[in-house]
């Protein structure tokens, strides 16, 4: 007792002392080789979480630092890092001036999503991806689905479907978890394909993805992570505001596809308090191929409204304290008078005609996301906290369909609450050895449906509660290496109650099933190696692991036992092997990655001939590359490129080969074809900036017929394409920009991999002809 009380007295004294003493003040301007002041860098001190970004002035400032030696990182979008060593006594105002010379490529980005705490991109020994603001901005320009812009820009990832539905939209061959500020946006209960869009770009600083299986945020990231980051508030004054409209519409045959675009957002500092607020309404008019033909309604973005408001207010107690609370709304309804007319799975394309449109309007009715979250720094052992109470609330209708008795549309509806707390320790084991040690735990509660709009159940309400204690250790070695270990245990309960499933067209269904509770654990663990002491090459090895539940409503909703404990649900663990690297020589930027990705487990869906489905338990295994390539070669001329290619297969007769006549390849709705992307960015004059983009899909053909001559879904052939898009920007004055973007710039009728690999007359249509986007934005 008399050794806990002493320990308990020194541990209040040291407390008490570190009160007393008053914090240092690091501060100054960033400038570039010109000596113009540089904005938006960041300036970190290595192993703490003090970090800022610089004003429009170049300002920057650190506050609350206790005295010592530290590591001073300045570095940001365009330029190289440096590192500064500063000493700091108390209460000292350190006046800093930092020079940093340009380089124009994206690797310093500073990054949280791979591994909760922040991180330089260039120094993390994993594959990840970062969509900047100005990446955002531009590709909206072209084209403000954000499937479309992710697909346009992130190796790895297949394109997109031009529908609302991103099924086939898989990051290396697998399911990838889609977030909003770490808030979970995917169904996995039921996965119904529509968490990418999610939220208008509008209202994203930047996107963060994690590519290749990971447990950092738990289920359903077996292929990797797609965090969209929201706006950040502009500090520097106490209000501010940005305006930008545009319309929209076909460049030919241009006939009733016209629309508009409109967004308002508002930001600002008073005292305390700093937010941001913005909102957004687009209306499409109809879409049509490059033939002029109206593109098929069904799950189509044609004639749609989306809506999207989103705030974020934060209150900064102290330097170390501070509060924080954001919400997102997202909606989108289709409102068309065109219904589907089949045309002839490869020769002609399935098209909308003007008819009667049955049942009650097509699309996601909302999405509300909400989060309060609190952050202290300075605390105990130094070590930074992040507590984040978060909902998500989700309901999509889908369209009209005979495939249940009567007709019906059915829907799904998702409740997501959860809480996180993450902390960060740092500690110096000697010299040439730092470590910081991020630990903490999750827990979520999702109840996951999918009734239809008139009332009957197809999929009943399953309960899940997901309980998870991890922790990450990061050393950092001699300066120049970079090791990462980590683990997470996941216990994961589902509730299921009794239900009797739906009668379909065909007869099929009415069986009553007993309903459960399923449990489970899932172990996953990582480590990864990086070596980051020479700018010219940044190799990396990594290991990690992620789990996946299978799609739980579909196999329930068609399940031949009886019981619910009787099926077979037990989720995919999935390893990811992977070499890669960074690099840069001069006016060159190159990154590339080699993985292999296995799972003893498979939850591949398979189309029978009848038109059902089942789910393979098969082993899988992935592998495939990934390269990009940048090439700065003036001030105003800037080309690149990057590609991907993936291939998969199933072990059927589980006997550890995958090239046995038992064995077959992966279909389509998980493996994409090759994707290369390539653009050259042009600044002829100051105040434009040209921006053409090439996007080419290759051909998958892997898989026969069936004895009715006809391909079941996921196996049709897939034709390769070309296709190339414009996005330009003129500074009209300080304030007013014009933009012009056009999509499918050459008007080519082409099909998107999804129309060739369903193998079905009703989903065989083109992607859109050449569309323009005509805008202007304004800050006041």
């Amino acid at each position: 007792m008399r050794k806990l009380l002493l320990l308990v007295f020194v541990l209040l004294y040291t407390l008490g002392v570190s009160a007393q003493n008053a914090p240092a003040t690091i501060q100054g301007i960033v400038t570039d080789s010109k000596n113009t002041p540089v904005s938006m860098v960041t300036v970190a001190i290595e192993g703490t979480d003090k970090g800022t970004h610089t004003d429009a002035s170049g300002y920057y400032q650190l506050n609350n630092i206790t005295s010592g030696t530290y590591v001073l990182r300045v570095g940001g979008v365009g330029y190289n890092t440096i590192r500064k060593e500063v000493s700091l006594a108390d209460n000292q105002i350190l006046k800093l001036d930092i020079n940093i010379s340009a380089s124009q490529h994206t690797l310093n980005e500073v990054i949280v999503s791979a591994s909760r705490s922040v991180e330089a991109l260039d120094e993390t020994p994993a594959s990840v991806h970062v969509l900047d603001s100005r990446t955002v901005q531009l590709q909206t320009q072209i084209n403000s689905n954000i499937s479309n812009i992710l697909a346009a820009t992130v190796p790895g990832l297949a394109l997109q479907s031009n529908s609302t539905s991103n099924v086939g939209q898989t990051l290396r061959g697998r399911n990838v978890l889609i977030m909003v500020d770490g808030i979970p946006q995917s169904t996995p209960l039921r996965n119904g394909s529509r968490d990418v869009r999610t939220i208008d770009p509008a209202a994203i600083e930047r996107v963060e993805v994690v590519k290749g299986a990971t447990a950092v945020y738990g289920n359903g990231a077996d292929g990797g992570l797609i965090n969209y980051i929201t706006k950040q508030p502009n500090t520097d004054k106490p209000f501010s505001a940005y305006t930008s409209v545009a319309g929209t519409g076909m460049l030919f045959n241009s006939k009733n596809t016209l629309g508009g675009r409109i967004s308002q957002q508002f930001s600002g500092k008073i005292k305390g308090f700093d937010y941001v607020a913005s909102g957004t309404y687009e209306k499409t008019g109809v879409l049509k191929d490059g033939e002029g033909l109206v593109i098929s309604p069904l799950y189509g973005l044609g004639e749609t409204k989306m809506y999207n408001g989103f705030s974020k207010l934060g209150y900064n107690i102290n330097d170390n304290h501070r509060v924080e609370a954001m919400y997102n709304y997202f909606g989108s309804l289709q409102d068309t008078e065109y219904v589907l007319q089949n045309g002839k799975y490869g020769e002609t394309p399935s098209i909308g005609v003007k008819g009667e449109v049955k049942g009650i309007e097509e699309g996601t009715r909302y999405n509300h996301n909400a989060q309060l979250r609190y952050t202290g720094k300075n605390l105990f052992l130094n070590s930074t906290v992040d507590v984040s109470a978060y909902m998500q609330n989700f309901y999509t209708v889908y369209g009209w369909t005979t495939y249940f008795k009567d007709g019906g549309q059915s829907t799904i509806l998702s409740d997501k609450k959860g809480l996180r707390v993450n902390l960060n320790t740092p500690f110096q084991i000697n010299n040439d050895i730092k470590a910081q040690l991020t630990y903490g735990v999750d827990y979520m509660n999702d109840v996951t449906s999918q009734p239809l709009v008139d009332g009957r159940t197809w999929v009943p309400e399953m309960d899940l509660h997901n309980l998870a204690p991890y922790a990450q250790l990061q050393l950092n070695l001699y300066n120049d290496f970079i090791f990462k270990a980590g683990y997470r245990y996941d216990n994961v309960k589902i509730s299921v109650d009794d239900f009797q499933q739906l009668v379909l067209a065909s007869g099929a269904g009415g069986d009553y099933v007993n309903g459960g509770t399923l449990k489970f654990d899932a172990n996953t663990y990582n480590f990864g190696l990086r070596y980051a002491g020479i700018q010219a090459f940044k190799p990396f090895i990594s290991y990690s692991q992620g789990f996946s539940m299978i799609d739980v409503g579909r196999y329930v909703r068609g399940a031949k036992e009886d019981y619910i404990s009787q099926m077979n649900l037990e989720p995919v663990i999935v390893n990811n092997y992977e070499a890669g690297f960074h690099s840069k020589l001069g006016k060159f930027a190159f990154s590339g990655a080699y993985f292999v990705s296995t799972s003893k487990l498979g939850a591949n869906l398979k189309a029978n001939d009848e038109g059902t489905y089942s789910i393979e338990r098969a082993p899988e295994r992935i592998e495939g590359f990934e390269a990009l390539v940048d090439f700065f070669v003036t001030s105003k001329l800037t080309i690149g490129a990057n590609a991907a290619y993936s291939e998969g297969k199933i072990d059927f007769d589980d006997n550890g080969e995958y090239f046995d006549d038992a064995d077959r390849y992966l279909n389509s709705t998980r493996i994409p074809p090759v994707k290369v992307t390539s653009y050259i960015n042009i600044k002829p004059i100051a105040k434009l900036n040209i921006n053409l983009q090439h996007i080419y899909s290759g051909e998958r053909d892997r898989f026969e017929p069936n004895a009715k001559g006809n391909y079941v879904s996921g196996e049709g052939p897939i034709k390769s394409f070309n296709v190339f898009n414009l996005a330009s920007t003129y500074q009209a004055t300080e304030k007013l920009n014009l933009n012009l973007g056009i999509e499918n710039l050459l008007n080519e009728s082409y099909y998107l991999p999804q129309a060739y690999w369903y193998g079905r007359n009703d989903y065989f249509t083109r992607a859109n002809g050449a569309r323009f986007q005509l805008g202007a934005s304004y800050k006041w």
